[in-house]
């Protein structure tokens, strides 16, 4: 398949509001997975209702990719698009995370995530952050 480039926008607790917002103007398919259904030993009760990940594919073949931040989390709304690489074969892209993060700061590994997908976190050398998914998951 190759791989996709979507925007990623980080919410502090609105990115379902948004995200509804940004369907019914821009229209397409939405899918949200609250935080609450992932298995997490941190996670406490005020961020159960909050995205985990949501995407938005536009019939146009684009996509819209948010989240909220956990409560505990620093969140900062001066950084909060991050740039998406998201495909299905997760060692296409492991030389890309190598390469991205080459001169940056990697954030998370680019290792085998909780929901089964390869994914990897790194702001590149120009401080532009990234996130890299890869697997059969439709998450980002």
């Amino acid at each position: 398949m190759g791989y996709k480039v979507a925007p990623y926008i980080s919410f502090r607790d609105e990115a379902a509001e948004a995200l509804e917002f940004y369907r019914s103007v821009l229209g397409g398919e939405l899918s949200i997975m609250k935080m609450g259904e992932m298995p997490s030993p941190e996670l406490g009760e005020a961020d159960r209702d909050k995205v985990m990940h949501g995407q938005l594919d536009l019939d146009n073949g684009f996509t819209l990719m948010a989240s909220d931040t956990p409560t505990g989390m620093e969140y900062d709304p001066g950084a909060r698009v991050t740039v998406c690489l998201f495909g299905d074969d997760g060692p296409e892209l492991a030389p890309v995370f190598d390469g991205l993060a080459e001169g940056g700061q990697v954030v998370e590994p680019y290792t085998q995530a909780p929901w089964g997908d390869s994914f990897g976190m790194l702001v590149d050398r120009f401080g532009v952050p990234w996130m890299l998914n890869a697997g059969s998951g439709e998450q980002g």
